[in-house]
């Protein structure tokens, strides 16, 4: 159970952990170790988040949750969705040198079945497929193959990103996202 805790006081000490795991990485950090890099202690990081397992599940749940928000209000404010899309590549790219490594990271910990992975683990399962079928389904294309093409977006788009990140090769895969992009809307309008 999550003890009681002061909401601002807790975001915003998850806010300073997210940053520090982005530039320093998970590995085998100690509740001591960040602490002493965020600038408070140990004890406050248990009292608002239980542990080091709890406290990794919150990073993952708030990291993804800010992907997510982020590719919403693209979304609301674009009204060609291929736009939205393309945008949305945009942003998680521009960011690629700083979260990737801490989500493919803690993607091995939810690929392992570690519990405090376990939201990562329910987000990749669900979370991004059924928010990119519905998109596709928007768009006319029936249940059954709107989910392959959420699948097919997502490994796409966690192939390029993991490109980016390994060879820093952004141009090559802006050209292959906008390929894919082009693809899929092509064979959308020619139904």
């Amino acid at each position: 159970m999550t003890p009681p805790h002061d909401g601002a006081a807790r975001d915003e000490l998850l806010g300073r952990a997210v940053a520090w795991f982005a530039e320093h990485g998970v590995g085998d950090t100690s509740l001591r170790t960040l602490a002493t890099g965020i600038g408070t202690s140990h004890r406050m990081l248990n009292y608002h988040f239980g542990s080091r397992a709890g406290l990794l599940g919150a990073v993952v749940e708030a990291v993804e949750r800010a992907e997510q928000d982020a590719l919403l209000q693209l979304a609301a404010t674009h009204e060609d969705p291929y736009q939205a899309g393309a945008l949305f590549w945009r942003h998680v790219a521009d960011r690629a040198a700083v979260f990737a490594p801490l989500f493919f990271e803690l993607s091995t910990h939810a690929m392992r079945g570690e519990p405090h992975a376990e939201p990562l683990r329910r987000w990749f399962a669900e979370g991004w497929t059924d928010a990119l079928a519905d998109a596709y389904r928007r768009l006319g294309v029936d249940d059954a193959e709107a989910r392959t093409l959420a699948l097919q977006s997502l490994a796409m788009a966690r192939g390029l990103l993991f490109e980016v990140a390994v060879t820093g090769d952004r141009a090559a895969a802006d050209v292959a996202m906008e390929r894919w992009t082009a693809m899929v809307r092509h064979e959308i309008e020619t139904r």
